[in-house]
């Protein structure tokens, strides 16, 4: 089983200032607009150094999207930047009918998704977003895993035209992907290859999902393990062709078990391979105020709960 390691624990927010900064260099076409929050989505440097391409909306998150999407009528790459909750709820009509709709080429950037939001609660920790954004005709969904990979998405997006919703998160995480490799919209990587058993992981989960796989491959279990980075579209390809081999999976994700990555291999699978399946995501609950590692393994979001749920497919495929 090939072995992944880190050196430190990075946030992915900080791997989406980064990006940001890379791409602005490179085109002057890139402007960064913020909702008020521009300390915590990272961009502060963008600020620094292109201030003339800098917006800051204030909280008026329906606003900013309207004023991205100007922005790209005359030939901008817009970034917008604010959490995850604010990023959709607050802003659907205005991403639905300004930005899906007429395709317009607005990079929706959403930082603090999910549970490890932690202390803020319920009311932050966003878990709906994935099925939000991903049921828009023309929008594209990537949910990058750590500092590094965020990095490059980062970047990645702004060389498609069209509208993308990059999520990302607030705590630190192993940072196990290196800034070397390539970074392709649409194609899952392969982090491990076995026969036994696929697990496809998005965002925070997929060191999850390798912690499991070292545990299942003490238990002589081999693992098909897939970093599933982009969400929408969806490497059907890949997908397919492993479950063909392992006739059984296993999704995770931080994300609600309606309308996520689940959901998405689920319709595929169904359609085209049907295989057993479980799903490791929040089972159709909010959150709560805590720390991240905590409420990670009360909602059942651990290397364990996929560990567990591989044994439930593994006696079904039997």
């Amino acid at each position: 089983m090939k072995e992944y390691s880190y050196t430190e624990k990075k946030d992915t927010r900080s791997g989406f200032g980064l990006g940001l900064l890379d791409v602005a260099r490179k085109n002057p076409d890139v402007v960064g607009l913020c909702a008020d929050l521009t300390g915590s989505l990272k961009m502060n440097d963008f600020q620094k150094e292109f201030p003339e391409r800098f917006f800051q909306v204030g909280i008026a998150e329906a606003n900013m999207m309207g004023v991205a999407a100007g922005l790209s009528i005359g030939g901008k790459i817009p970034y917008t930047g604010t959490f995850a909750n604010f990023s959709t709820g607050r802003a659907y009509d205005q991403i639905r009918q300004s930005i899906a709709y007429s395709e317009k080429n607005v990079k929706i950037c959403a930082s603090h998704a999910g549970l490890t939001l932690g202390e803020d609660g319920a009311t932050h920790q966003m878990l709906e977003d994935i099925g939000m954004m991903r049921m828009l005709p023309n929008m594209k969904v990537v949910v990058p895993c750590d500092h590094n990979q965020t990095r490059l998405a980062t970047a990645a997006i702004a060389r498609h035209h069209g509208p993308f919703y990059l999520r990302f998160g607030r705590p630190k995480v192993p940072n196990f992907t290196s800034l070397d490799e390539e970074f392709e919209i649409g194609k899952a990587i392969r982090l491990t290859e076995g026969g036994d058993v696929s697990i496809f992981a998005t965002g925070h989960l997929v060191w999850e999902a390798l912690e499991a796989g070292r545990e299942l491959y003490k238990q002589g279990i081999r693992a098909d393990i897939f970093n599933v980075h982009t969400i929408k579209p969806l490497d059907a390809e890949s997908i397919i062709q492993s479950v063909a081999r392992t006739k059984c999976a296993v999704t995770a994700e931080e994300h609600q078990v309606h309308g996520g990555l689940g959901d998405a291999i689920a319709h595929l699978l169904a359609e085209h391979h049907p295989v057993p399946m479980q799903m490791i995501a929040v089972s159709d609950s909010f959150g709560e105020s805590g720390k991240p590692h905590e409420l990670m393994k009360k909602y059942g979001l651990s290397a364990g709960n996929i560990s567990d749920a591989v044994s439930k497919v593994l006696k079904r495929k039997r």
